[in-house]
């Protein structure tokens, strides 16, 4: 075991048993760096992440990787869900490197803390134009063993841009109803009027968006896209609940993780939508998306839980898809029309189920192996959900959905609020971190 074995996010738990001597973010990896002379190996990624599984099967937990990376780097662990500050510097690095972003994150920083090189997921070995991971890891120690001052000269740079693109100067343009109209008139030009959302693939749940044209009286694209997503694959038409995006246009295919912030924010988009609609879909989305938050996000000791895997024993998707024979034995044959093909011979269901057919699909899925739960409460995920619960309580005459914001508001202010300011996260009794601005949002 190594050091993470002592830390309380679980993605960072996932990681304990690793061959990498990794180390949690702090005081201690950067002075190790500066007595070892090392540059730190900062990897960031979270617990619903597969291809931060992928790279951890592939990876970190090969001995021969390991021992590369133990005895060229100082290897540090962070959980950007816990620590989005360091996730979102090191974010901006390397974008700034390489063009595109993403998790799993690998940065390479000097012992003072200066990014020099960094990437997302390597493979284990040279695929699609990717090196491979011990070929990085051979280049980027040779280059900090031998030329040293090269390394400087690329963190210099990096570093000074980074800083100026944080320097944001005020502008002097005046605010006006003009900006709004430009911000219709972009998401017009972006719209997809075949399958609902803006752009092409991959498609993210876009809730803000959605509001925002929902208050200006644009219903065609904010409802062609909550028709989108509601029809089913990123829509989970079983369970309730969305996962986390599509990775097509048809928001057919979804990455399977299902996050709490993405539900508390679509709740309310779906719940204006049936405000001003009156159209029974809409309700039924909200209340489909709230019972699965309280049944399987709900935390024993208060607050709800961040996320659920994409993966289910290490297979993509395996939870929420349905073979032929699966589908028939639970609710009959002539219904193959439901399913998406997926891979491995799995599919998605997209379609209009019956009530009795939803219920026996759900009694037949509860009998699978569920996919992991990051069971530590976020401050600011929880409080998007306790807007969400209140007003919707309010909206659609929930009282028990009103005592699940009340529950969640007394978390938010007690346990997580311990010593009198508010923390980042919870788990297992355990509140840790300082707030961010989020989080008092």
């Amino acid at each position: 075991m190594n050091r993470l074995a002592h830390e309380t996010s679980p993605y960072l738990l996932q990681h304990a048993g690793n061959p990498v001597d990794w180390l949690p973010w702090g005081d201690e990896a950067f002075a190790r760096a500066r007595a070892e002379d090392k540059p730190l190996l900062v990897s960031i990624g979270y617990s619903a992440c597969h291809w931060c599984h992928v790279m951890e099967r592939e990876s970190f937990e090969d001995e021969a990787t390991a021992r590369m990376m133990n005895d060229h780097f100082v290897c540090v662990k962070v959980d950007r869900e816990e620590r989005p500050d360091v996730d979102a510097v090191y974010m901006d690095a390397v974008v700034a490197l390489s063009g595109q972003g993403g998790w799993p994150m690998t940065v390479f920083v000097t012992p003072d803390g200066e990014p020099f090189f960094g990437g997302t997921y390597y493979p284990p070995e040279p695929r699609h134009g990717m090196p491979a991971f011990q070929q990085v890891l051979g280049a980027v120690a040779g280059a900090y063993r031998d030329r040293r001052e090269d390394v400087a000269q690329q963190a210099a740079v990096l570093v000074e841009a980074l800083r100026q693109g944080a320097a944001k100067e005020p502008s002097t343009e005046p605010l006006t109803t003009g900006l709004l109209d430009d911000a219709i008139g972009a998401l017009r030009s972006q719209f997809d009027p075949q399958w609902g959302g803006f752009g092409y693939a991959p498609k993210f749940p876009p809730a803000s968006a959605i509001e925002f044209l929902l208050r200006r009286g644009e219903f065609e694209p904010a409802l062609g896209t909550l028709d989108g997503m509601a029809a089913g694959g990123m829509c989970d038409l079983v369970g309730g609940g969305f996962h986390r995006y599509s990775v097509d246009r048809q928001w057919l295919v979804p990455h399977f993780e299902k996050m709490l912030y993405d539900n508390a924010l679509l709740v309310p988009a779906y719940l204006h939508a049936w405000v001003l609609t009156g159209t029974a879909g809409y309700r039924r989305i909200v209340e489909d998306t709230v019972e699965y938050v309280l049944r399987e996000l709900a935390l024993e000791g208060g607050g709800l839980a961040s996320a659920q895997d994409a993966d289910t024993d290490g297979v993509e998707g395996l939870t929420f898809t349905w073979t032929a024979d699966e589908l028939a034995a639970a609710i009959g044959s002539g219904r193959e029309a439901l399913l998406q093909p997926f891979e491995h011979g799995r599919s998605v269901l997209r379609g209009r189920l019956t009530d009795e057919e939803r219920d026996a699909l759900f009694a037949a899925r509860e009998l699978r192996p569920k996919p992991f739960r990051d069971d530590k409460a976020i401050a600011s995920w929880n409080g998007l959900m306790l807007a969400a619960l209140a007003e919707a309580g309010r909206r659609l005459d929930r009282d028990d959905w009103v005592d699940a914001a009340r529950a969640l508001a007394e978390f938010l202010l007690g346990p997580l609020s311990a010593g009198g300011r508010l923390h980042r996260t919870w788990r297992d009794g355990v509140a840790k971190g300082t707030g961010y601005l989020e989080d008092y949002a």
